[in-house]
């Protein structure tokens, strides 16, 4: 079985945000700033979707430490 790719939620949202807050510059210097947060928006969310920020909590399964019996 192959790997698993690396996609996520929080990198969705933090491309949608940081996206859309650069595109606004871009826009309002080209003189659309709307265009510009539609088009950062996603342009942002699907470079940042691909990124694994990592598991949320280490544990036996993520290569984290193991419990002691």
């Amino acid at each position: 079985m192959s790997p698993k790719p690396h996609r996520n939620g929080r990198g969705l949202f933090l491309g949608a945000v940081l996206g859309a807050v650069v595109g606004y510059f871009a826009g309002r210097a080209l003189g659309n700033p709307a265009m510009g947060i539609v088009l950062g928006l996603l342009a942002g969310a699907a470079l940042l979707y691909r990124v694994n920020p990592g598991p949320r909590k280490p544990g036996p399964k993520n290569g984290g430490p193991r419990k002691r019996r």
